[in-house]
């Protein structure tokens, strides 16, 4: 696949706009990468911050528009500065000298024509592709050689919940596609003591009132990969944002968590969890 902003199909939105020539598509974002923030990021799961943090990009916009999303201040729009290649490679090389370990790029894929070359050569550190999940599969074989370690959402199961939440009804084929490509490329998780240093690991964010969509969601992830082929990361960190109706409007309780929990331990699957306390706007990092 041609990496280019002219003809952009770089999301499953597919577009088609000229973002070269100043045409706008979903993500409303121009032809150049636009860095939101970059920080040393201590809230990722243990196992990829570690104790320097992770070296964490957040790019402005996004190609989904979830309604409960905790980065809308950044992600509803072209925020940003404006960065191109060589200035992004500064960015991450000073993220390393500050002892970052790894890249963790944020919503990253629509300025994938400014981030890979960015990546070239290969950094000292390791990659994370830290995204949504909905996730065109032929985009993601370009990056192949140059992640190390995929860090996709898997949302939603239900297709209507997808559509009414995040405008994408076929979210879960197109991001079960995405993550197949993933594994494909990474193989199964591989650990250097207590680090990931490749492999793919999939967080899925359980929302208030829905827990048959969680074990759905399990089920397909239990089904699809040997145990030890990838890392499940259990989020329970939802966060009422206001404006939704319930159970929208609420976080998810200890119940919902557990029997979340349990679904995942039957499935067989390893991974990570989180306490009572992470649904805090407090760990949200400000823009």
């Amino acid at each position: 696949m041609i990496m280019d902003y002219g003809n952009c199909t770089l999301c499953p939105r597919q577009c088609g706009v000229n973002r070269s020539a100043g045409e706008r598509g979903f993500c409303g974002c121009p032809d150049t990468a636009l860095v939101a923030k970059s920080m040393l990021h201590k809230w990722e799961e243990p196992a990829l911050a570690g104790s320097g943090g992770s070296g964490a990009v957040f790019f402005g916009g996004c190609t989904l528009g979830c309604q409960y999303c905790q980065n809308a201040a950044i992600s509803g729009g072209p925020v940003g500065k404006p960065m191109d290649s060589a200035g992004l490679r500064r960015l991450l090389e000073s993220l390393i000298a500050q002892g970052a370990e790894n890249i963790d790029l944020v919503t990253p894929t629509h300025f994938l024509p400014t981030i890979l070359p960015a990546l070239r050569p290969k950094l000292p550190v390791p990659v994370v592709y830290n995204c949504g999940g909905y996730e065109r599969a032929e985009t993601l074989a370009a990056l192949e050689g140059n992640v190390d370690i995929y860090l996709p959402d898997l949302k939603y199961a239900d297709a209507g919940l997808a559509a009414a939440l995040s405008g994408a009804a076929d979210y879960f084929p197109v991001a079960t596609s995405a993550i197949r490509e993933m594994v494909r490329q990474t193989g199964p998780v591989r650990w250097q003591g207590e680090r990931v240093v490749r492999g793919t690991i999939i967080r899925h964010l359980i929302l208030p009132g829905q827990i048959e969509n969680s074990l759905r969601v399990l089920d397909w992830i239990g089904e699809t990969f040997a145990p030890g082929q990838v890392l499940v990361s259990l989020m329970r960190q939802y966060t009422p944002m206001g404006g939704l109706p319930a159970p929208f409007d609420r976080r998810v309780t200890e119940e919902e968590y557990d029997a979340v929990l349990s679904w995942m331990y039957l499935n067989g699957l390893e991974g990570f969890t989180q306490e009572a306390d992470s649904a805090d706007v407090g760990f949200i990092p400000e823009f």
